[in-house]
């Protein structure tokens, strides 16, 4: 189950100085709370934060390095020297190379421009340093979004007879390169230390051509994004001016990747433009779309910009069957620990940091995935909030060949030979270094409103845009207990509380949890529509979380239970495991178990199921975590889980898709639930029904047996949905038009249906 925290916690000055900070600055008392707890304390400061502006910008010559750089480049232009300018394979990279070659370009100087391609390896490297020289021999050499960690490399160029100027982002090494560096993490008079390579460029950009660099905030704001930087500070001033742009006067670069019809925002750049970009370079094509972001003929930007596209689509699918892959492995490999390591040497070293990062948030703990290349590992290692991956890293480099990269992000090699080593020692340095807590997948919100959720604070919340890394999007919480669904285009979920409509993209799986009386946490995000020229406030759900108490939910389990064991059987062996076993694993929580029960009332028979968390219909995370799972529904996805206890009725889990195929572990003892036993499947007590229903037929709304069921009156309502469950598979009952249909005429024998025999086995024990 996932964890709903507060992302602030105030004491009660605190939020004395909150409640004045909304009266001075006239906010809701929830906006100002978010802006507090971000650090934003005063009016002054909240305003800056609230209207994002190029009237903030610092000085480019308050940083290091930055004068001498526009002397040395101005001496470029005069003496008229070649220059190169090199960059990066990622979005960041490319963008970088653009607004230094634009920018150059502008100032006088027309420049080479070189980004190195995936193969190449990240940074500066003596061959392609030879292959530059060969071709160009520049006197001039410009590094943007790399180059401070590469010292000899520097050396090299100078050697060869070349100044250089390094323009970068990243960590400080211990050793710096000795030319002119400029990067915003030196301790100088720069105030702001987070931006990205491309801002970088910018800045320089603005040293050599003051405002007239500003028409190249575009490709600054891209690539802000797209690197994943904090959207604070300059950072944010730059995004917001940068979007400005590519909605008034989108440059042809990126025009084809934007629907005309929508607003860009930051999202639109980091799930439309970004992935585009960025797969050029995982395609081993990175100069593509640098031609992109530097062609001016019409025909050919649209061909590149294609070619982009196409990529990308590529990338998607080799991306999902590597995923594929990687979780096949992950079932196969057994209880995982607390961090997951994978090697393949099929895999492509393109893609395996996108994938890591997709099973990192999945199974809620680091994932490094590795591609073997002739016996040396190569891998890319993504991590979760708490956990800070490349100081495991380096508590464990005796094993390691080389590493590097930062707490979320890293990059790693090791021998064949010591994989398994390595595997062992992460896993013990994360063991005795974190919590299970620090693997518990946690939902920050900011605010538990119960009152009337009103259009202003949904208009003041806009104005926290852009939102992204450092300034996540606000989220809210309503808790409620059955509400009616609607479905839309199968596969997403409207629904209606009495205090706001909510919107679930994608959340079709919740449905039986919705409209089920279990308690439920619905965490939502605000947004305002529009319809007739008039503005409502939608919630738009990012997650439903299980508050527990199943006391009230007794027929939703059942009719769930009834809708599972109507499917056919799918194949699997059942083997008995002691209770003794079960508790122990219950006690242990250890990763990979899940446990499966029918009914609330099994749990009440094992001591140790009071200590788990419990999730009903569906997992309500896919951390790995040991969990009981109450019902789960045909849809549930149980993949991610190695071993599969039944507590009570094994009839029903071996009809579950996701577990096809998959051998389970029944525990001694157990007993089907208690409303199975109590079915009849006398032949004149179904025939009952049937004739109740033949007269009433007209009478009964309901698109399937459960809500024909729920919404109409019987004395036995889990009786009746078995008997028209059984009735629907025989074909004497159908459901058209929201109704339920009689067929007549139709003739079959109750033992034909999938659903009766199974549960006469179970009534008959």
């Amino acid at each position: 189950m996932k964890r709903i925290l507060s992302e602030f916690e105030f004491s009660e000055e605190q939020l004395n100085a909150v409640r004045n900070l909304a009266r001075e600055c006239g906010l809701c008392e929830e906006t100002a709370r978010i802006l507090y707890g971000r650090g934003l304390r005063d009016k002054n400061a909240v305003y800056a934060f609230m209207h994002p502006s190029k009237e903030h910008f610092v000085s480019p010559f308050a940083m290091s390095g930055m004068r001498e750089a526009v002397e040395l480049i101005t001496r470029a232009r005069e003496e008229e020297w070649g220059v190169v300018v090199y960059g990066d394979y990622d979005a960041d990279g490319v963008c970088a190379a653009t607004i230094m070659r634009k920018s150059l370009c502008d100032f006088g100087i027309e420049p080479v421009v070189v980004v190195p391609e995936r193969k190449n390896g990240y940074g500066l490297n003596a061959a392609i340093i030879d292959e530059i020289f060969d071709e160009y021999f520049p006197q001039l050499f410009i590094t943007v979004d790399c180059g401070i960690s590469c010292a000899e490399e520097v050396e090299y160029i100078k050697e060869l007879g070349a100044e250089v100027i390094v323009t970068d982002h990243h960590e400080l090494p211990e050793i710096i390169p000795e030319c002119i560096c400029i990067n915003p993490k030196f301790k100088d008079d720069y105030i702001y230390d987070n931006l990205c390579g491309a801002g970088v460029a910018f800045k320089v950009g603005c040293a050599l051509n003051g405002e007239a660099a500003y028409k190249y905030l575009d490709y600054a704001a891209i690539a802000t994004v797209a690197d994943s930087v904090p959207l604070t500070g300059e950072n944010r001033d730059i995004v917001s001016e940068g979007l400005k742009l590519i909605n008034s006067k989108p440059a042809k670069g990126y025009l084809h990747f934007l629907n005309k019809q929508d607003a860009v925002t930051s999202q639109t750049i980091a799930f439309t433009v970004a992935p585009k970009v960025n797969a050029a370079g995982r395609m081993g094509d990175a100069h593509a779309a640098l031609e992109l972001f530097n062609e001016e003929d019409d025909n050919r930007v649209f061909d590149l910009s294609a070619k982009l596209t196409a990529y990308n689509l590529e990338r998607q699918k080799r991306c999902d069957e590597l995923y594929a892959s990687a979780k096949e492995m992950i079932r196969e490999h057994g209880d995982f620990g607390k961090i997951i390591l994978l090697a393949n040497e099929s895999w492509n070293s393109g893609f395996v940091g996108i994938v890591a990062a997709r099973i990192a948030e999945e199974f809620s703990r680091p994932a490094i995935l590795f591609v073997n290349r002739d016996g040396i590992l190569k891998g890319s290692a993504r991590s979760v909030e708490n956990v800070n991956v490349f100081e495991a890293l380096k508590a464990c480099s005796e094993f390691v060949e080389e590493f590097g990269g930062h707490s979320q992000a890293a990059g790693v090699s090791v021998r064949e030979e010591n994989f398994a080593a390595l595997e062992r020692a992460l896993n013990e340095y994360a063991s005795e270094r974190y919590t299970e807590d620090d693997f518990q997948p946690t939902l920050y919100i900011n605010g538990k409103l119960n009152g009337d959720y009103s259009a202003r604070l949904a208009k003041e919340l806009e104005l926290l845009e852009p939102y992204g890394v450092g300034n996540r999007r606000p989220m809210f919480e309503v808790d409620e207990t059955a509400l009616e669904t609607r479905t839309v285009k199968n596969a997403h979920l409207a629904f209606k509380s009495d205090k706001i409509e909510l919107m679930y993209f994608g959340g079709y799986k919740y449905k039986k949890l919705v409209e089920s009386n279990i308690p439920k946490r619905c965490i939502f995000e605000y947004n305002i529509s529009s319809f007739r020229g008039k503005e409502y406030v939608k919630g738009l759900v990012r997650d439903i979380v299980y508050v527990g108490g199943f006391e009230n939910a007794a027929e939703d389990i059942a009719f769930n239970a009834l809708e599972a064991l109507s499917l056919p059987l799918t194949a699997g062996k059942v083997t008995s495991v002691s209770v003794e076993e079960t508790e122990r694993l219950m006690s242990e929580g250890g990763a990979g178990n899940l446990f499966v029960a029918w009914s609330a009332e099994t749990l009440k028979n094992l001591r140790n199921a009071a200590k788990m968390r419990v999730d009903a219909f569906v997992p309500s995370s896919k951390s790995g975590n040991a969990v009981i799972l109450l019902s789960p529904s045909p849809e549930a996805d149980l993949s991610g889980f190695n071993r599969v206890i039944y507590l009570d009725n094994p009839a029903a889990c071996l009809r579950l898709p996701s577990l096809s195929g998959r051998n389970a572990e029944l525990c001694e003892g157990a007993q089907p639930p208690q409303y199975l036993k109590k079915l009849s499947c006398k032949r004149e007590e179904m025939l009952a029904v049937f004739a109740h229903i033949s007269a009433n037929a007209y009478d009964f709304e309901g698109a399937t047996a459960e809500e024909v069921v729920k919404r109409n009156a019987f004395d036995d309502k889990i009786q009746t949905m078995f008997a028209l469950k059984v009735f629907e598979q025989l074909g004497l009952i159908s459901f058209d038009g929201g109704r339920l249909c009689v067929n007549r005429g139709v003739k079959s024998k109750l033992d034909n249906s999938e659903l009766y025999p199974t549960v006469s086995a179970v009534v008959t024990e």
